[in-house]
């Protein structure tokens, strides 16, 4: 798909210690599993951030992204579907925001716009806050790139846990397959009712967690937004 669309893979380093907290480290990492050897990788966050402003944002009025961002008019959004311990679940909306989002950007939507918050601050946020900071920031992507933007989202391996957790929980339900829109709001409505459709023992568990976090409100914060619509067509090709 990278070489179909002669893409440049972007990554920004993460808020939380690990490989990827610095651009050093996240480099090593790239390398060691190959990405860099096949593909142009970028950073985006290595030489800093830009301010994205969201006037109109329930929480947060702007959001920090990685500076390359200004090198790219376009943008393919590819979401691993799954659970998240914080935002119930991880698509295409969560890759918008903390995906996009600088080290510092990250921490900000984490922290519901509290400016320098700490580590700690991350995981007290009132959740309804940082739900709709997540909105908030994929919507300021969205108005950047404008319909030079598309999403796919992968259901397979899916996880209650995020890819970042250091041990993920194994997947438990059966993969479903892979979604492709122009619309991140109606792509991430499309994998939820597909898991709520869905027959395999596994769902209730995977539910459980969009739920247990309100994974939903993410959805109704963007859908209020204006940024797409929760109603959509699903043609199986």
């Amino acid at each position: 798909m990278i070489d179909y669309v002669k893409g440049t893979v972007v990554e920004c380093n993460t808020a939380y210690d690990g490989a990827r907290d610095t651009t050093e480290k996240h480099k090593k990492l790239m390398d060691s599993h190959k990405w860099s050897k096949y593909f142009d990788v970028d950073i985006m966050d290595s030489d800093g951030d830009i301010v994205l402003d969201i006037p109109n944002g329930k929480v947060i009025k702007k959001n920090y992204v990685g500076k390359n961002i200004e090198n790219y008019d376009s943008m393919l959004v590819l979401s691993h579907f799954k659970g998240h311990p914080m935002g119930g679940y991880g698509g295409a909306l969560k890759q918008l925001s903390i995906g996009i989002a600088s080290s510092k950007g990250k921490r900000y939507i984490h922290c519901a716009g509290k400016e320098n918050g700490s580590y700690d601050d991350m995981f007290k946020t009132n959740q309804i806050k940082f739900l709709e900071s997540m909105a908030d920031a994929a919507s300021s992507i969205v108005k950047y790139f404008g319909d030079n933007i598309l999403y796919i989202n992968i259901m397979c391996n899916m996880s209650v846990d995020c890819d970042c957790c250091n041990v993920a929980e194994d997947p438990c339900m059966k993969d479903i397959g892979i979604l492709a829109s122009t619309d991140p709001i109606a792509i991430d409505q499309a994998c939820i009712d597909l898991v709520k459709n869905s027959d395999d023992p596994g769902r209730e568990h995977l539910l459980e967690r969009i739920n247990s976090r309100q994974g939903i409100h993410t959805i109704e914060a963007a859908d209020e937004l204006g940024i797409g619509t929760r109603e959509y067509e699903l043609i199986e090709i």
